[in-house]
């Protein structure tokens, strides 16, 4: 990794490549990537002999998860990447600091979009794909079909003249594991994976909360150097000094080097998921470094809402555009925050959309309520609890708190919110058609119309409109309905009868066509 993403004191950040001699082999970093239920987790889980997926909500994994181990007689780090659409930003990061991805396609399903996403994600952090076909143990299973489909996205078999690894395991039984291991050892072999453990340590933050006891804490991936207690560290426009490390196990640890994930403790602030990690040689540069970019991100921030606010409230509000639902969320990781919002993003249009007035970790606090109470928002939460102070005013200020252990719940409840929040939509029906044969004069109350009802019924006090020639030249109302003598509430097909229009260009010929106006929700 050369310098750090920053726009403030390049020139501090600066470090020379390091010399030849200085690299050493390192464990590979392999991502798991693949479809919702087809075994991600479980696979770990086998590898690692624990129960990790048994412990997620819905049986998804809600976080990216970093694991350090020896496998197969070698060390590898782990990164387990959620398997639900909604969290595609965290696979992406996930693909763009791994060496190796495995791809997990069940073989009694088929290829879904997010197999096709992980690809593409793989792809574009060029990073080579190895193919573990999981589900062998079940009497549906067919590897062959899988193959065949992966063969359209360009992930050619080596017994096919390619050069993609397809192994075929099964999470439960333990089947092909050990092959499965050797193919990622043999690959990183091939990738000959280097990196120096003297100097400052560099790496990317992967996950973030605020840990009860402890305050802000951050997982990061050291990818260089050497990371130590005590290390002044800036990531984005947060800095501080590392107080605590732990490994994923909760051990704690003095220092961790290349392709290691420790959790960090010490931040002035929760940060950014995928942010750059440095150490720098004192408190001085660091707090430099992070008010420098705190001040261009706020100065960004503030001409960005100028330019909202000068240059189209006031067109949208004439447009009736101006449309919004304003959300809080509160998730129990930064990533989680994260995803919740790249989502929520998607659900408005023209007609509405959400505005995010806070988006931070942590649970919902007094602090929440009250600004949602003030700006007539609605709190999201995801993986989080409501303090005892916040449950005590939550009723007395009338603020909707959601809390959710799966995203897509909390999707469906917001796009339905959203939803309330349109005016309804009208559609038209057409009831039936009146071929117009006689017009006479009522006097104050209309015209007369007599016809037949070509089609459908006609219904007193139905809504009507005039065609002549298909086209439009009056509407308005049935006033009252005639067969014969007699007022009667319809008139069917094939019969005459005679109805009152206020409309006196009518003549014969016309086509008064009966309708009804059905309001229904708006729908996204």
């Amino acid at each position: 990794m050369t310098g750090v993403q920053t726009c403030a004191l390049p020139i501090l950040l600066r470090e020379e490549e390091p010399d030849d001699s200085e690299l050493e082999l390192r464990a590979p970093i392999v991502t798991i990537m693949g479809h919702v239920d087809h075994g991600k987790t479980s696979l770990l889980d086998k590898i690692r002999e624990t129960r990790i997926a048994s412990g997620e909500a819905g049986g998804i994994t809600q976080h990216i998860g970093a694991y350090h181990l020896e496998a197969g007689g070698n060390r590898v780090t782990f990164l387990d990447t959620p398997g639900h659409e909604a969290f595609t930003s965290m696979r992406a990061r996930g693909a763009n600091i791994t060496d190796i991805v495995i791809l997990v396609v069940a073989s009694d399903d088929k290829v879904q979009p997010q197999t096709i996403e992980a690809i593409q994600h793989a792809r574009a952090a060029n990073v080579p794909i190895i193919v573990a076909v999981n589900k062998i143990d079940r009497p549906e299973s067919d590897p062959m079909r899988i193959q065949q489909e992966l063969l359209s996205h360009e992930l050619i078999p080596e017994d096919l003249g390619g050069s993609t690894i397809f192994v075929k395991v099964s999470a439960k039984t333990g089947e092909g594991i050990d092959e499965l291991l050797e193919m990622i050892h043999l690959e990183a072999e091939i990738l000959e994976l280097k990196a120096t453990s003297k100097g400052f340590a560099r790496g990317t933050i992967i996950e973030s909360r605020v840990r009860k006891g402890q305050g802000p804490v951050g997982t990061v991936l050291v990818q260089r150097g050497t990371l130590k207690i005590g290390d002044y560290f800036v990531m984005g426009s947060i800095h501080g000094r590392i107080r605590a490390m732990f490994d994923e196990g909760g051990i704690a640890m003095t220092e961790a080097g290349p392709s290691i994930p420790v959790e960090i403790s010490g931040l002035s602030n929760v940060p950014e998921v995928g942010e750059i990690f440095v150490i720098l040689e004192d408190e001085k540069k660091a707090r430099q470094i992070a008010e420098e970019r705190e001040h261009k991100l706020r100065a960004e921030t503030i001409s960005e809402d100028q330019k909202t606010s000068l240059d189209n409230l006031f067109s949208k509000i004439e447009e009736g555009q101006a449309n919004e639902l304003r959300l809080i969320l509160k998730g129990d990781v930064q990533g989680s925050v994260e995803a919740l919002k790249a989502s929520l993003e998607q659900i408005g249009d023209e007609r509405i959309s959400p505005r995010f007035l806070l988006c931070s970790v942590g649970d919902v606090t007094e602090t929440d309520i009250t600004l949602a109470s003030a700006s007539d928002a609605i709190i999201v939460g995801f993986n989080v609890k409501m303090d005892a102070k916040a449950r005590e005013i939550r009723a007395s200020e009338g603020v909707d708190v959601r809390l959710y252990d799966v995203i897509y719940n909390a999707l469906d409840d917001v796009k339905a919110a959203m939803e309330g929040l349109l005016e309804p939509e009208i559609r038209e029906e057409v009831l039936g058609h009146l071929e117009v044969r006689q017009v006479f004069s009522a006097g104050k109350n209309g015209m007369v119309v007599g016809g037949l009802v070509t089609d459908g019924k006609l219904f007193r006090n139905s809504l009507v409109r005039v065609l002549r020639k298909e086209e439009s030249i009056f509407e308005g109302s049935i006033i009252s309905l005639k067969r014969f003598k007699d007022d009667v509430q319809e008139v069917a097909q094939n019969y005459e009868c005679g109805m009152i229009l206020d409309f006196s260009e009518i003549e014969n010929g016309d086509i008064v066509e009966a309708y009804k106006q059905i309001e229904e929700s708006a729908r996204l």
